[in-house]
C-alpha cells in the first residue's frame, strides 16, 4: 500500500555530518522506496543547493523553511520559557513561517495519510498539521497517522549535563529545563498514535517519567518499535590507517553541549596521562565551534590540532590511531561509534557514550569512564598493533551485521502498515 507521508525535520537530513542526519537520511531513503514522502525541513546557512537537489531525487517533494538563530533570539525565547513554561528548545523552534508552510500543505489538494514528526523538535508541527488536515475531512475519514521518531529521552540531555555542571546558575537552568522537557515529552508522545524509539533505554526513561507524573502504574507510553540509528557501511571506503598513525580523534559538533563537555574532560583529565606515555600522541578535535578552552589545559602545540568542521575526513582519519567517545551526557545512539566501526577504526568509548548500542567489549570496542581507566584504554590501542586490528576489523563486522539500514529498516513496514 502506498502511503502519501508528510515528513518533518528539524535539520536538512544531508549531507550524513551529523547523527540526526544520518538517522532521518537512512528512513527517508527506506519510507520513499515503498511510500511518496514530501519532505519539510528546516535549513542552515550551512545548508546548500546540491543537498536540497539530491532529497528532490529521493522524495516527491522538498519545502524548507530558514531556521532563525542568533544570540537575541535565544535570549527573548528563553524569556518566554520562563513566562510560559514551555521546555527552552522547544520555544525557541516553533517559527512561524513553518506554521504556516504547513498550514499551506495540509489545506492543498494533496492528501497526506501520515505525518512522520522527526525528533521531539517537530512533534508540534505533527500535531498542529494533523488537526489542521484532520478538521478539513470530509465526514467519516480520519485525520492523518501522526508517527514520532523518538531519537532519544529528551530529557536525559540537560538531567545529565547539569549533574557535571560547576557553575551554579547553569546547573539551576539546565535542571529547570529538564524538568520542563520531562513533562513536555510525556505529554506530547501520549498525542501520536505511533512512537518508535532509537533505544530501548530512552523508551523505558520517558515511560518512568509518565507514570512519575501521573502517580499511577497503568499510564504507558506509546512503543511502535525500538529502531536502532543504522548506517550504509557498504558504501564507505576502509580508512587507511598508517601503522604510523598517532592521532587520539575526537569527530562531532561541538556546538552539541555532551559533545564540548566530554571532550573537554578528556583533554582535561585524561590526555596529559596519554602523553606521559606516548609524547608523539596528537589529540585532534573535529566539529564546528569547538571551545576556546580546549587550548587552555596546557597541552603543546604539537599534540593538539582542533581543526573545526572539515569537509573531507579521510586524511585525518587515515592518521587516526582510535577514535574517542568520552561522553558523560546525552541520549540516545552515538552515530559517531556507527562511523568509526563503518571506516575500520578502533574505539574507546565511556558507557553513556556507547549506550543503546550493541557492542562487544574487547572485540569491537574499549569501555572505560574513569580518567585513568580511559587513558589505559587508550594507550592500550595506541601500543597494541593486534589489539588495535582486532577492534578495528571486529566493528566493521559488526555494523555491517547489526545496523545495515537495509535490513533492520524492514521494522519500519509494520510502522506504516
Amino acid at each position: 500500500m502506498n502511503v502519501n507521508i508528510l515528513f518533518l525535520t528539524q535539520v536538512l537530513p544531508y549531507p550524513l555530518d551529523a547523527g540526526p542526519k544520518v538517522r532521518a537520511y537512512h528512513v527517508l531513503r527506506y519510507l520513499a522506496q515503498q511510500h511518496s514522502v514530501t519532505l519539510v525541513s528546516f535549513t542552515r546557512t550551512s545548508d546548500t543547493p546540491a543537498a536540497i537537489s539530491h532529497l528532490r531525487e529521493i522524495c516527491h517533494a522538498v519545502h524548507c523553511v530558514p531556521m532563525p538563530r542568533s544570540l537575541l533570539l535565544d535570549a527573548m525565547h528563553f524569556a518566554k520559557s520562563l513566562l510560559r513554561g514551555k521546555p527552552f528548545i522547544i520555544e525557541r523552534d516553533w517559527v512561524p513561517e513553518m506554521a504556516q508552510l504547513l498550514e499551506t500543505l495540509a489545506q492543498g489538494s494533496r492528501r497526506f495519510d501520515a505525518i512522520h514528526a522527526d525528533q521531539l523538535w517537530m512533534a508540534p508541527y505533527a500535531l498542529w498539521t494533523g488537526q489542521i488536515a484532520g478538521a478539513r475531512r470530509s465526514q467519516g475519514r480520519e485525520r492523518p497517522l501522526l508517527v514520532l521518531d523518538q531519537h532519544n529521552a529528551v530529557y536525559l540531555i540537560p538531567q545529565r549535563l547539569a549533574e557535571h555542571e560547576g557553575n551554579w546558575l547553569k546547573r539551576r537552568i539546565l535542571a529547570l529545563e529538564s524538568h520542563k522537557l520531562a513533562r513536555f515529552e510525556v505529554d506530547t508522545c501520549l498525542q501520536f498514535d505511533r512512537v518508535t524509539w532509537v533505544t530501548r533505554e530512552d523508551y523505558e526513561a520517558v515511560q518512568q517519567q509518565a507514570q512519575r507524573q501521573a502517580q499511577q502504574q497503568g499510564i504507558q507510553i506509546g512503543n511502535a518499535g525500538v529502531i536502532p540509528i543504522c548506517a550504509d557501511a557498504e558504501s564507505v571506503t576502509v580508512a587507511a590507517r598508517a601503522p604510523t598513525a598517532r592521532r587520539v580523534t575526537f569527530l562531532g559538533g561541538l556546538h552539541y553541549p555532551p559533545n564540548a563537555e566530554g571532550v573537554l574532560w578528556f583533554a582535561r583529565e585524561v590526555f596529559p596521562q596519554v602523553l606521559r606515555a606516548m609524547p608523539e600522541a596528537v589529540l585532534t578535535v573535529i566539529g564546528k565551534q569547538p571551545p576556546a578552552s580546549l587550548k587552555s589545559f596546557g597541552i603543546p602545540a604539537k599534540n593538539l590540532d582542533v581543526t573545526g568542521y572539515v569537509d573531507d575526513l579521510d586524511p585525518y582519519l587515515d592518521e587516526t590511531a582510535v577514535s574517542i567517545v568520552p561522553l558523560h551526557s546525552g541520549g540516545g545512539m552515538r552515530v559517531k561509534i556507527l562511523d568509526a566501526w563503518s571506516k575500520a577504526i578502533p574505539i574507546v568509548s565511556t558507557t553513556i557514550g556507547a549506550e543503546g548500542i550493541e557492542t562487544c567489549p574487547g572485540k569491537n570496542i574499549l569501555i572505560a569512564d574513569s580518567p585513568a581507566d580511559f587513558a589505559d584504554a587508550t594507550l592500550r590501542v595506541l601500543q597494541n598493533a593486534p589489539l588495535a586490528e582486532q577492534l578495528a576489523q571486529g566493528g566493521r563486522r559488526h555494523v555491517l551485521d547489526a545496523y545495515h539500514w537495509r535490513t533492520r529498516y524492514q521494522a519500519w513496514d509494520s510502522v506504516y502498515a
